[in-house]
């Protein structure tokens, strides 16, 4: 009888785990539709870093610009355009641009674009906790890395089960680091400037930035 338990328990497990992760990806797979469906992004997020072992607190926030793959960040002090083609790194601390070449080869390079759909390849999906935030039902998702050798232990993301957009994103790293972007304003379908995504190289010789050509 208790062998029969075992394998009852087994399968029941099994099934569970199996049902929970069809959850999982028929939600992202929503995410990733109701994303593609806008023509424009334009967001503000916090970006919060902590390290309890180091009793580190390091909390910012930036804005973000997407057209398709194109995008313009602000964030750190750091502004960066990106064309497809090229990368334009502007830090006015220092009044220097680098330009780099795009790698759009280069999966593991984060980029802002992919801050909306990092989670598509990669993972394994487990369905869990569903927590009120702001007064928002916010269903969290843990991916798993498929890749051992990933920095991150698991990502936590976030999803507003009525909008069906990511809230925030958590990733607990190996050394007992948690980074958490979090979605403060998300606007779709904004008409940009048409130079939103262009580099104005003059703009910054009129001020003495020093370019740098990589």
């Amino acid at each position: 009888m208790k062998k029969i338990s075992f394998i009852a328990m087994f399968f029941v497990a099994l099934t569970s785990f199996s049902q929970n992760a069809t959850q999982a990806v028929t939600l992202l797979n929503e995410v990733s539709e109701k994303v593609a469906s806008y023509d424009t992004i334009d967001l503000t997020f916090n970006y919060i870093l902590d390290n309890d072992k180091e009793s580190i607190h390091q909390e910012t926030t930036g804005n973000v610009r997407l057209q398709n793959e194109n995008y313009h960040l602000n964030f750190m002090g750091i502004e960066r355009i990106y064309d497809t083609k090229k990368v334009y790194t502007i830090v006015h601390e220092d009044e220097e641009v680098v330009i780099s070449d795009a790698t759009n080869d280069d999966e593991s390079e984060f980029t802002p674009s992919k801050i909306l759909t990092f989670y598509q390849k990669g993972y394994h999906f487990k369905w869990d906790k569903l927590k009120t935030i702001a007064g928002k039902k916010i269903q969290f998702i843990k991916l798993l890395p498929k890749n051992t050798n990933a920095e991150n232990q698991y990502i936590l993301l976030g999803i507003d089960t009525k909008s069906k957009n990511i809230f925030q994103v958590v990733y607990s790293n190996k050394n007992s680091t948690n980074t958490t972007f979090k979605i403060r304003t998300f606007k779709t379908n904004t008409t940009f400037s048409n130079n939103e995504f262009i580099f104005d190289e003059a703009k910054y010789k009129g001020k003495d930035y020093i370019i740098t050509r990589l």
